[in-house]
């Protein structure tokens, strides 16, 4: 595979550590300590009635959506997206599950309605006016570098911006204890295949032979994150601060995706 290169113009995060992609830049180098969990993401493009609807996975994606597509400068409504999450909503698909097999006839069609992998995605498009297309991603642990492989081939398949967004949220109950996602953590880029004035960084991805690979370390300073599969892409948002790097994320089970980060020319 010939290597895709596109140009990270906008970066969103939000997890119990930082409230954006700024907070993790304004943290000493070196420094393992995280801030402590501060409430919900605001999610302030949800208008406050879908906001108080709305549950805590689309709050998360939407927040580090608005901020990537903030940063970037881009119009929202023509940017086409990549949702990408390892678990989706925790939190509804255990309480789906508990109601399924206590008493059936209970179950919420709007619950259900909040269960669907793609529902961030249709938050995000309703709110922003989008119109451009958009996807759900899941690869498991791989997701983070399944998310970015998708939405950069996009990027340069049709030589258009897209907006990636990673997250899971913690989980609860049986699921809960069997997913082991005990906290918050998303993420998300607009990415564009030529270069620009707002380009903060240009990616040069490959795939590998993941036999041949490992995972870049995690940053030490994740604190208790690590649990978290969206939060497999900290190395990339950590080399983004200083807009060059190199590091390996996982893409599949049997291929790692190579990246190689320089500042725009």
């Amino acid at each position: 595979m010939s290597a895709l290169v596109v140009h990270v113009e906008g970066i969103g995060l939000w997890s119990p550590g930082w409230s954006d992609f700024q907070a993790l830049c304004a943290q000493p180098a070196g420094s393992t300590a995280c801030a402590d969990a501060t409430g919900r993401p605001p999610a302030l493009t949800l208008p406050a009635t879908e906001r108080r609807r709305a549950s805590s996975s689309v709050l998360l994606a939407v927040e580090v959506a608005a901020q990537a597509v903030a940063m970037s400068g881009r119009d929202p409504t023509t940017l086409a997206c990549v949702f990408a999450s390892a678990h989706g909503d925790l939190l509804t698909t255990d309480y789906l599950c508990a109601t399924l097999a206590r008493a059936p006839d209970e179950l919420s069609p709007t619950r259900f309605h909040h269960s669907v992998h793609n529902a961030p995605a249709g938050y995000w498009t309703i709110a922003s006016g989008c119109h451009a297309p958009s996807s759900a991603v899941c690869a498991g642990p791989a997701t983070a570098g399944a998310g970015l492989l998708e939405a950069a081939t996009l990027t340069c398949a049709e030589q258009c911006p897209v907006l990636l967004v990673c997250s899971d949220i913690r989980g609860h109950g049986p699921l809960g204890e069997i997913a082991g996602c005990r906290h918050d953590f998303g993420w998300a880029l607009v990415l564009s295949p030529q270069a620009g004035p707002r380009s903060r960084a240009r990616l040069m991805l490959g795939l590998l032979d993941a036999a041949s690979t490992s995972p870049s370390p995690i940053n030490a300073c994740t604190g208790d994150t690590p649990d978290n599969p969206s939060a497999a892409a900290l190395p990339l948002l950590t080399a983004l601060v200083d807009g060059h790097g190199e590091l390996i994320l996982p893409a599949a089970t049997a291929l790692g995706l190579h990246i190689r980060m320089e500042r725009p020319l």
